[in-house]
């Protein structure tokens, strides 16, 4: 077995931002159950609402296993997408997934998907995505609790620049109580627990662990069988993800993979079906790499990461996926910030400039007044630089990296 391979996996560390508790009362929206009523509460049948994306779903998980906890005796269910459901359906603390099919919603499936949410007639319901859809969801649900976050306050809007301020679209008019907000500087995990200010969750260190179906790890075990010898150690590279502004660029993760491979690593490229492109013109440089990009579901993913010695990521659900399953992963960051969505527990993880203009949120190129500075000035070799010290091993060869990247690194540091 490699010295990669059999280096443990460190135990997660709490970082100072990420994870600080902040304890806040919530606050009752003129309801009749008073916001401490809640706390003497048993509900029976609860309805969690958080149906993407991927990464937002892998935060959610530590708030199902307080509630399970909470709760033990409940009926507990989870309205989110069919993609998303793969990773939490096995969960033992999930009693079922109400599949929110919204590419392909048509009226029938629509009118089915209220009848779904009616039925069980649920005395609780927790709308931790915060949109107008989300909110009809939990009226229509007919439960007579219904939580979700505070509105934006105005003041905290203005100093995020287009990050997450609140619930969203008018959507806290649907709750009977509200999540208070008392810091936005603060990871999502924790931010989600807020939750339990109102139900009453134990202290507990937050466990978003992910159970794989057995049919997703023999499907990755046949694929990785075919090329990959016992002591090979494997490095999964998702190079895809939803913002355009978050992508690096796809030459680097090329490099990337070229320097991997220089030191023994199969490579194995995952993401969907529209990374294709990206995935392509990786193999295209390095094409020992092996390409899996739109063939694998969420569940083969995770079942694909666990097998992992090293991960190289953008800011993605993948990032999270990696956590989750407590392997190692280096990802790269430039318009969001690692503190509130970053790798939980993991600040090391992360390779970013730190520019001024950065975090900014912003979501498209064309409003990069930079050309995407945050991202192109990180080189390939700070990245492989990261994935040796997260290994504690020393390259013993070096790959050439892009000029562009050099010179915009070297001018920011």
């Amino acid at each position: 077995m490699s010295q990669a391979d059999s280096r443990s996996v460190p135990p997660l560390k709490v970082h100072p931002d990420a994870t600080r508790k902040v304890r806040h009362p919530g606050t009752a929206n003129n309801s009749t159950w008073a916001a401490e009523s809640l706390l003497q509460r048993d509900f029976e049948r609860i309805l969690l609402i958080k149906p993407s994306a991927l990464g937002d779903v892998i935060h959610t998980i530590p708030v199902l296993v307080k509630l399970r906890a909470r709760y033990p005796r409940a009926r507990i269910d989870w309205l989110l997408t069919p993609e998303n459901a793969e990773i939490v359906r096995p969960h033992p603390a999930l009693s079922n997934a109400l599949l929110f099919p919204r590419r392909r919603l048509s009226a029938n499936r629509f009118i089915r998907l209220l009848m779904q949410l009616r039925q069980p007639a649920y005395d609780l319901v927790i709308d931790l995505h915060g949109q107008l859809r989300s909110a009809f969801f939990a009226l229509i649900s007919g439960a007579p609790v219904r939580i979700g976050f505070e509105r934006p306050d105005p003041h905290k809007r203005s100093a995020m620049r287009h990050g997450w301020t609140g619930a969203r679209e008018g959507s806290w008019l649907a709750y009977t109580h509200r999540i208070g907000i008392p810091t936005l500087d603060v990871h999502a995990i924790d931010r989600y627990l807020w939750l339990g200010n109102l139900l009453g969750f134990d202290e507990n260190e937050p466990d978003a662990a992910i159970y794989i179906p057995t049919e997703a790890k023999k499907k990755i075990d046949a694929w990785l069988g075919r090329t990959q010898p016992p002591s090979r150690p494997l490095a999964v590279l998702v190079p895809g993800t939803i913002w355009e502004t978050k992508h690096w660029l796809a030459s680097r993760f090329a490099e990337v993979a070229l320097g991997l491979q220089s030191e023994g690593f199969l490579v194995a490229l995952a993401g969907v079906v529209r990374d294709r492109a990206r995935c392509q013109l990786i193999t295209s440089v390095a094409p020992d790499a092996l390409d899996l990009c739109g063939k694998t579901s969420s569940a083969d993913l995770a079942a694909l990461i666990q097998r992992a010695t090293i991960c190289v990521t953008n800011d993605s659900g993948s990032m999270h996926l990696a956590v989750a399953l407590n392997r190692p992963v280096v990802s790269v960051f430039g318009p969001t910030n690692p503190v509130h969505i970053g790798p939980y527990g993991y600040p090391e993880s992360v390779v970013r400039l730190g520019l001024e203009c950065s975090p900014c949120n912003l979501r498209k190129l064309r409003q990069c007044p930079h050309d995407q500075a945050c991202l192109r000035g990180i080189s390939s070799a700070m990245v492989l630089e990261r994935v040796w010290q997260l290994l504690g091993r020393e390259a013993t060869s070096t790959v050439a990296t892009s000029p562009e990247s050099d010179k915009i690194a070297a001018r920011f540091r």
